[in-house]
């Protein structure tokens, strides 16, 4: 079976190589294709998963080019974790939009549909790659902000574009954990949009194992999004958010932490990764040098993600069980297993709406819990949303829906109509605005000027 990664010199790759290399059943992948347009960093890619193949006999072997088509021909799956515009782009999203007054966070308010407006025309040219040259392929979505992207990819591709977010796994697990239970025995009650979803019950052998959790304070705050949010607020809620939900929640709080931080979280990424990549990079590094550059680098990531968001809430370092993700690499592996094998799973995914939400056309990408087989991803029948919920969900989609609007017409109108209908954008005068400063930065948006 052949993986085809797209954005294959990005910083995550090895840790999609390093579950395909504990895969040992029968059909697994043989062989990976790593693209991206940055041939320097595709090669110090490259040498990082040569030092985590060492000494595995039967490793998937590893090709990289600049050339999608060749990188799309042959393919079985591919796997989509582009970043347009690099985090040079994120960094100019998030201080752009903060010298407004507003998030310019990476998926959500203004920075989200910064990224949104220049990610779509590439994911709709991917996706129309895909569909003529590789065209029984399964495409997993990981670009962010990985719901409006692969709305656009579905445009094409159907529903054989599935999109993937570690958070909800996350969640879920540190929840059932609490709870006494193995992760992989409960089922989890979870729906929303991407990066805007809330656990709202936990079942283990068939009873909601939930209510007991939001009865202990002690309990709820000893975990990552209990201590965000708060034991009161969760239990107003009866539900436990998705960590993505702290910006809504708290915005003013989390927009003046930001603008107080010494630095944006795009531009620590960039200057961190700017040394990675040089050091692995680096001609004749030494057996196992480049493995341990990226893995020094990928714990001090870990350990700072969201930082401005804890010192709102009041909380402190990041905690061991913390530091653990839903595994976004893990969820792909299982998603591949189950389409190729048939070996039925059950996931949180990013799929069409198909009459799930009643409140959201049928074309919509939502984020709920799947059963999936060798026929793709099928959502799971869920109960309608509270109406804070839909409020929510509701005016995120309507912003989303103008972006694919705006990137398809080239329309100003459209841009500003995005920023304005987003809940946390706060004035059609402050949208203009963003339009203006982010077409100003990027290339890629020239056509909204």
């Amino acid at each position: 079976m052949r993986l085809t990664i797209l954005g294959g010199g990005g910083f995550r790759v090895p840790l999609v190589y390093g579950a395909l290399l504990g895969d040992r059943a029968e059909g697994r992948v043989s062989h990976v294709t790593l693209y991206d347009e940055d041939s320097g960093r595709l090669r110090a890619m490259a040498r990082v998963l040569a030092d985590q193949a060492a000494g595995i006999a039967d490793a998937p072997a590893v090709t990289a080019t600049t050339d999608l088509d060749e990188a799309l021909r042959g393919a079985d799956f591919v796997f989509s974790a582009i970043r347009v515009g690099g985090l040079e782009g994120r960094a100019a999203d998030e201080r752009i939009a903060l010298a407004e007054g507003v998030l310019g966070q990476e998926t959500v308010g203004a920075g989200g549909i910064a990224y949104g407006l220049r990610t779509v025309p590439v994911a709709r040219e991917i996706a129309r790659r895909v569909a003529r040259t590789a065209p029984d392929a399964w495409v997993i979505n990981f670009t962010n902000p990985a719901g409006v992207v692969t709305e656009a990819m579905a445009e094409e591709l159907g529903d054989r574009v599935i999109g993937i977010c570690d958070s909800p796994v996350g969640l879920g697990r540190r929840i059932a954990r609490l709870l006494g239970a193995r992760p992989e025995d409960a089922w989890i009650d979870y729906v929303g949009l991407n990066h805007l979803g809330w656990v709202r019950g936990l079942r283990i052998g068939g009873r909601d194992e939930l209510p007991r959790l939001l009865a202990d304070a002690r309990a709820l705050e000893s975990f990552e999004e209990g201590r965000l949010f708060g034991a009161e607020w969760l239990r107003s809620l009866g539900a436990i958010p998705n960590e993505y939900l702290h910006y809504y929640y708290f915005n003013r709080d989390t927009v003046r932490a930001y603008q107080e931080a010494k630095q944006t979280r795009g531009a620590f990424l960039r200057d961190q990764q700017r040394g990675f990549y040089a050091e692995a990079g680096q001609p004749d590094p030494a057996p196992g040098a480049a493995l341990a550059a990226w893995d020094r680098t990928r714990a001090e990531r870990e350990a700072t993600y969201m930082s401005e968001n804890r010192e709102v809430a009041g909380v402190g370092a990041r905690e061991e069980s913390d530091l653990e993700s839903g595994g976004y690499e893990k969820v792909a592996l299982a998603l591949m297993r189950a389409i190729a094998r048939d070996e039925r799973a059950t996931l949180i995914l990013n799929v069409r709406n198909r009459g799930t939400l009643s409140v959201l056309d049928a074309e919509a990408v939502i984020e709920v819990p799947c059963l999936v087989d060798a026929n793709g991803a099928h959502p799971v029948a869920v109960d309608p949303l509270p109406l804070h919920a839909v409020g929510l969900v509701t005016s995120v989609k309507a912003a989303e829906r103008e972006v694919l609007a705006a990137a398809a017409s080239g329309s100003r109108a459209d841009a500003v109509k995005a920023f304005a209908l987003h809940p946390l954008v706060d004035s059609v005068g402050v949208a203009r605005r963003l339009v203006t400063g982010y077409a100003a930065e990027h290339p890629g948006l020239g056509y909204l000027r």
